[in-house]
């Protein structure tokens, strides 16, 4: 996996480190004790990802009735 500063990390880069995530774990090739590290990992991961998410949906823009923009 790749070591790179969480915030470093883009969205797209996180989802490609998901992806290998599970299809080690589908793979069935990993030991118990490897695959609930790979779990533990992904899930840090994924609640990273979530928290990214909600902030750009936080600064989305909505356009009002009058045409101006404000944040949604």
């Amino acid at each position: 996996m790749q070591e790179k500063d969480k915030t470093e990390r883009t969205l797209e880069e996180s989802f490609e480190i998901l992806d290998d995530i599970v299809a080690k774990l589908e793979s069935g090739k990993l030991s118990l004790e490897d695959s609930f590290g790979m779990y533990q990992s992904g899930m840090e991961l994924l609640k990273e990802c979530s928290r990214k998410v909600d902030l750009v949906e936080k600064k989305v823009l909505q356009m009002d009735a009058e045409g101006e923009l404000r944040e949604f």
